[in-house]
């Protein structure tokens, strides 16, 4: 195989992969946010799940997409580990759809894909047809990769190395590594497969050695989903891990399967096609193995929770006080509904204290902590929003509407609060990088912030559990925002002043003034959740305009 076969071969291949992305993007494209939809709704049941999962993955052509965006919507609450788990089975089976289209063989009509699609996306004036331009296009660049690659492939039977290399190929780990790299490197089972049936197609891949090719490819897919999961929350990065015990699962059933059944021989006596037999093999390793596994799996789930075990923020993942299948008397409700708010304030509190203190001592120590509870606090955020709006309906007294309606509210400002503290573990990780603390002066200026901000949520919090602000309490916390606001103004000036004597630095001067602007920020949010409580008759004693 001399220089000039070998360019061929990677530019058929880079056709291919390029050809395979571009259509699966205009058939995402194309399907709009339907595929999205159809796996938010339709995923409340395992097989109900494996059968969405199948369909989204042929309309997208990648099971490591489909998994990526299922562990998108497990971070984002809208589904369970057990519920994404089917929906991983079933994408699973949808990517081999890739290799029945290659089987096929339709290279003769694709330079008329390429045609016809670049037409259409260059002069279609509806979106729809430039979206089935593109499809067309991707479909026909994957078929003249593919047909490159195989004419680039052909010379290698005349090579004495590769021929007895193939006729000796009977090594079932050798396979299985070479599979598995070959698609770690590619990042895409379906192009890694289309090289094997390229090679089956020249009569230079036997069935045999194609079998564990295909067992360590399918393992090999895994790395997409893992790599993404590398710094997700822990069940997406379960969800992956999900990915990986199928297709492991998959190759310690087929593995021995290969070596001591004839199932290799049956295959090439039943389907003449080389290409064929490649896909008929990759099919039955994804269709036996998910039809396996879809029954066990809770035991699959359980078994990812021992390997990437609970961890303490996991476990305040839940609603404590509230049972959403349980909607009691509003006046029940407005109790429950205290405490879970009462929660979020209580971690918001902590989260304003571990980032202010963090800080000022230059320590992030407790970065992991407080980005915890930031996921507790918006998971919190997200399950009592949902609450309110199914016990909205129920018949109840106007001030415990009145008060329901408050929380709306409350929870939205916890939820900024909380989002503005890891803004300052993000500035206190700034300074971390460029190795350096602030000057005392600045540290005794951020402490006199942080203790106001502190003293004035923890009365917001319990005035809202209480439902009851005086015009006296009011009027207090005005003064503390008042206090706070003048504090910062002073920080300001005196930082102003220290780059110009040159005690900070520029940079170190930068997540100074981000810091005290989330400080001033927050105190914001604690007067709003102690508006929310003023009752109708304090309300009439203000004067107008004192709300923030």
């Amino acid at each position: 195989m001399n220089l000039t076969s070998i360019i061929t071969l990677f530019g058929g291949l880079g056709a291919f992969l390029f050809g395979m992305h571009y259509m699966g993007e205009g058939l995402q494209l194309a399907a709009g946010t339907r595929m999205k939809n159809l796996l938010e709704k339709l995923t409340r049941n395992p097989v109900i799940g494996f059968l969405v999962g199948m369909v989204v993955t042929v309309v997208i052509q990648s099971s490591a997409a489909t998994t990526v965006m299922v562990m998108g919507f497990i971070n984002a609450g809208i589904m369970d580990l057990a519920q994404a788990t089917g929906v991983i089975f079933g994408a699973n089976i949808g990517t081999t759809i890739t290799s029945i289209l290659i089987a096929l063989d339709v290279s003769a009509i694709a330079p008329v894909c390429i045609a016809a699609g670049a037409l259409m996306m260059l002069y279609a004036k509806r979106k729809k047809t430039r979206y089935f331009g593109q499809i067309l296009l991707g479909f026909g660049m994957l078929f003249q990769g593919l047909h490159t690659m195989s004419g680039a492939m052909a010379p290698l039977k005349d090579s004495p190395r590769f021929t007895s290399f193939i006729v000796g190929a009977d090594n079932p780990f050798l396979g299985f590594l070479i599979g598995a790299l070959m698609c770690a490197v590619l990042q895409s089972s379906s192009a890694a497969v289309g090289i094997v049936q390229a090679l089956a197609m020249q009569g230079l891949m036997p069935l045999g050695f194609a079998a564990f090719l295909v067992c360590g490819i399918n393992v090999g897919s895994s790395t997409p989903p893992l790599m993404s999961a590398l710094k997700a929350r822990h069940n997406a990065q379960r969800a992956a891990l999900i990915y990986l015990i199928f297709n492991v699962v998959g190759a310690v059933i087929f593995m021995p399967v290969v070596i001591f059944t004839p199932l290799v021989e049956i295959l090439g006596t039943k389907i003449p096609s080389p290409a064929f037999q490649v896909s008929a093999f990759h099919i039955l390793f994804k269709v036996v193995t998910g039809l396996i596994l879809l029954p066990l799996v809770n035991q699959v789930v359980k078994l990812t929770y021992r390997i990437i075990p609970v961890r303490a923020h996991e476990s305040e993942m839940r609603l404590k006080y509230i049972d959403k299948n349980m909607i009691g008397s509003p006046a029940v409700v407005t109790v429950q509904v205290g405490k879970e708010v009462d929660r979020m304030a209580s971690l918001a509190a902590d989260n304003l204290k571990d980032a202010g203190q963090g800080l000022i001592d230059g320590s992030c120590e407790k970065a992991q902590k407080i980005r915890d509870n930031e996921e507790v606090i918006d998971f919190l955020a997200g399950e009592i929003t949902d609450y309110l709006s199914k016990v909205s309906s129920l018949e109840m007294a106007p001030e415990i509407a009145e008060y329901l309606s408050c929380v709306y509210h409350a929870i939205n400002d916890l939820e900024q609060i909380g989002d503005h503290c890891v803004k300052i573990l993000a500035q206190n990780e700034k300074n971390e990088e460029l190795g350096k603390m602030y000057s005392p002066e600045a540290q005794k200026e951020l402490q006199e912030i942080l203790d106001e901000d502190l003293r004035l949520l923890a009365e917001a919090a319990d005035r809202f559990l209480n439902r009851l602000v005086t015009i006296e309490q009011w009027g207090q916390m005005q003064k503390g925002v008042r206090k706070i606001a003048r504090l910062v103004s002073e920080a300001q000036s005196n930082h102003m002043d220290r780059l110009r004597r040159q005690v900070c630095s520029f940079d170190q001067g930068l997540t100074f003034m981000e810091s005290i602007n989330s400080f001033s920020r927050i105190v914001n949010h604690i007067s709003n959740l102690e508006e929310v409580v003023i009752g109708a008759e304090v309300r009439a004693g203000l004067p107008q305009g004192s709300g923030n």
